[in-house]
């Protein structure tokens, strides 16, 4: 119903329906009646993390709901239509809360040789933005390492669990980025309980960044925060001799954590933490992708400008994100970087520039492209600015998109 509404027409929309004023609505997030009124009418535009997620929460909605997230259960190219349902079905299956409540198993346990090679085969499939695929694969992935963790013991079932936090972890990631937030949270708390029980440090630490971006999600920005600076302090007293994917590990946590604080708008906890990944970074020594982290110096540059955009430092944003060159890094950073840049560049009223980001970006990942709020949000934003008809190229993008005003 509110899809194709800007965000301010849909806080608008949702005000209504509560019954609120825009007086009241005003005071119960700090602003002025004339700024709500204007963020209402488009003559400002909401493109801050923050700001919406004090909004949702005045008006009792989830973040999703003021982003008008779409999710897979809308057909796609690479969805094959509705996938994210038979992921809730593997996910709420009462059978994996406790091996007491399931049959055991007939078969035998997959070889955990084939079982890293599927768990890569999804967590590949994330990095590329191709969501499609991973949701897909993830309810046999999840259900084969279930059953290994279930059957084998000492190293071997260390290793299970291990690949079954990873496969928890890859659910988390994508169910996060096509706004299933409820279903990711579940994917990232059984992922955390697996990893401990791997006995790995660095899956342990991957596990706390899936938390983390999930209560990032849903708006919990300082229980984020505390849950970075927790996880630090168990991490922290194996730094000395870290290997290069505990360094990488270690160093992605507190680039969740920045982004967290810039949401916050907390500036010195945003800084205190890229500088703590920066200096992981330089120790690394260059960009690595270990245990699909995508960590290393270039990481770090693109958090800079994504954190200068949530801050509303859009001048830094755009002209820092066009020198980072992200070429080398994995689809899913190259298309975030991406629309991070666009965004900055449409604010700086350049909006050509921005329209060719975008469409950089989606050439390179357009699941991504299509699922996230800042494309669509871009998008409707150059159309409702635009006298007459927009141009083709953003009439094409909208169609694309499923934005109406587009073809």
């Amino acid at each position: 119903m509110t899809e194709h509404l800007t965000t301010g027409e849909r806080v608008a929309w949702y005000r209504r329906r509560r019954g609120l004023s825009q007086e009241v609505l005003a005071g119960l997030v700090g602003r002025t009646t004339d700024w709500l009124s204007k963020a209402e009418n488009n003559r400002i535009e909401l493109d801050r993390l923050s700001v919406i997620t004090s909004l949702a929460s005045a008006l009792d909605v989830s973040l999703g709901d003021l982003l008008a997230e779409p999710t897979l259960l809308e057909s796609s190219s690479d969805a094959g239509g509705r996938t994210v349902p038979a992921l809730r079905e593997a996910l709420m299956d009462y059978k994996q809360l406790t091996p007491l409540l399931g049959s055991p198993p007939d078969d035998e346990p997959p070889a955990l040789e084939d079982l890293r090679a599927k768990v890569k085969e999804v967590l590949d499939a994330y990095q590329v933005s191709r969501y499609g695929r991973a949701t897909r694969r993830l309810p046999l992935v999840l259900a084969d390492a279930l059953a290994a963790s279930r059957s084998y013991s000492g190293r071997e079932g260390e290793e299970a669990y291990a690949e079954l936090a990873l496969a928890y972890h890859s659910a988390a990631m994508v169910l996060g980025k096509v706004g299933e937030s409820e279903l990711a949270w579940i994917a990232a708390d059984r992922g955390l309980a697996a990893a401990q029980r791997s006995g790995r440090s660095t899956v342990t630490g991957s596990l706390f960044r899936a938390v983390t971006q999930c209560l990032m999600a849903t708006g919990r920005f300082a229980a984020a925060i505390q849950l970075v600076n927790d996880a630090a302090a168990v991490m922290q007293p194996d730094l000395g001799a870290a290997s290069d994917e505990y360094l990488s590990v270690y160093g992605t946590l507190f680039l969740a954590g920045a982004m967290a604080a810039a949401r916050a708008e907390d500036r010195m906890t945003t800084q205190t933490f890229l500088r703590e990944a920066d200096e992981t970074a330089r120790r690394l020594g260059a960009d690595a992708n270990h245990l699909w982290t995508a960590f290393g110096p270039t990481n770090v540059a693109i958090h800079r400008v994504a954190t200068a955009g949530e801050l509303g430092d859009i001048q830094i944003a755009a002209d820092l994100g066009q020198r980072v060159d992200a070429s080398r890094l994995p689809v899913e950073r190259r298309v975030r970087h991406g629309l991070e840049v666009a965004r900055a560049l449409s604010s700086w009223n350049r909006t050509d520039e921005a329209l060719v980001t975008l469409l950089d970006a989606e050439r390179i990942g357009p699941e991504q492209v299509r699922h996230h709020y800042l494309s669509r949000q871009l998008v409707i934003g150059w159309i409702r600015g635009t006298r007459g008809r927009p141009s083709r190229a953003v009439a094409d993008l909208a169609g694309r998109l499923g934005v109406v005003g587009g073809g």
